[in-house]
């Protein structure tokens, strides 16, 4: 069944989840749903358009969701709002998903589906509530084109995703521990194949060149650094080589005795 989206927008009462940072000088924003609808149906950025979407959904998604008496709905549950969006997504050949409270960027249906979504369900436990808020992070700044702070968010997830199994298994770390030594401790315990080991660590050094600057040959103590664009094909590869990562140790985890 086919839902109107603006319909679902308007009705969910969602004049409190979009501010504005700021307002015209002598001027008021009035919050009322149907401002907010209006706005969005006006606007031509299209990040601007995607970064309300997930605003009003993620209200959906949790107030709604939380307080269903309230909001008048009628048959209309967060769920089916939810299946609605994405399917229209799918229908106009948008490369976007609504999932885990957040607007995911699809670049590949195949790896979308065996493991982003997989890593995400994961993610969810809360005791990976860090490595969850990084690797979304990530996925919101490799959405908006910020590669470097992609690569960042991505090595940040996987390094809390090791930092979490060994604190699970008891094996001695430091909270200061990089991905080196951390792969080294999981390595020394063979949670990891002794075969996988130089994946890994090409891994480790993917996500490292993401540093947002490097410095020339003369560039210390702050001079001369020279700012480098990542490409989005290398972002999109560590995005979802870290995906992929996380997903094998979380399934070595799980079998590990």
């Amino acid at each position: 069944m086919s839902y109107p989206l603006p319909l679902i927008l308007a009705q969910a009462n969602l004049h409190a989840c979009f501010l504005p940072t700021s307002a015209p000088k002598g001027e008021t924003f009035d919050m009322s749903s149907s401002l907010v609808l209006n706005f969005f149906l006006q606007q031509t950025d299209v990040e601007i358009q995607i970064d309300i979407i997930e605003l009003l959904f993620r209200k959906i998604d949790l107030f709604v969701r939380a307080s269903p008496g309230y909001f008048a709905l009628n048959s209309i549950n967060p769920d089916e709002a939810i299946d609605e969006l994405n399917s229209r997504f799918k229908e106009h050949g948008l490369g976007y998903e609504y999932a885990a409270g957040q607007i995911i960027r699809i670049d590949s249906k195949l790896l979308h589906q065996e493991v982003i979504k997989p890593v995400l369900l994961f993610l969810q436990n809360a005791k990976f509530k860090g490595a969850n808020e990084e690797f979304l992070s990530a996925h919101s700044h490799f959405r908006e084109g910020k590669h470097k702070e992609c690569l960042n968010d991505c090595l940040k997830a996987f390094e809390s995703t090791l930092k979490i199994i060994c604190g699970k298994r008891k094996w001695p770390f430091k909270t200061t521990d990089t991905a080196k030594r951390l792969l080294e401790i999981v390595f020394e315990k063979e949670l990891i194949p002794s075969f996988l080991q130089s994946h890994f660590i090409g891994l480790r050094t993917t996500l490292e060149s993401g540093i947002p600057t490097v410095r020339n040959k003369l560039g210390g103590h702050g001079q001369g650094a020279e700012s480098v664009e990542v490409p989005d094909y290398i972002a999109g590869y560590a995005l979802h080589l870290t995906a992929a990562n996380i997903l094998l140790l979380a399934k070595a985890d799980a079998e590990f005795s």
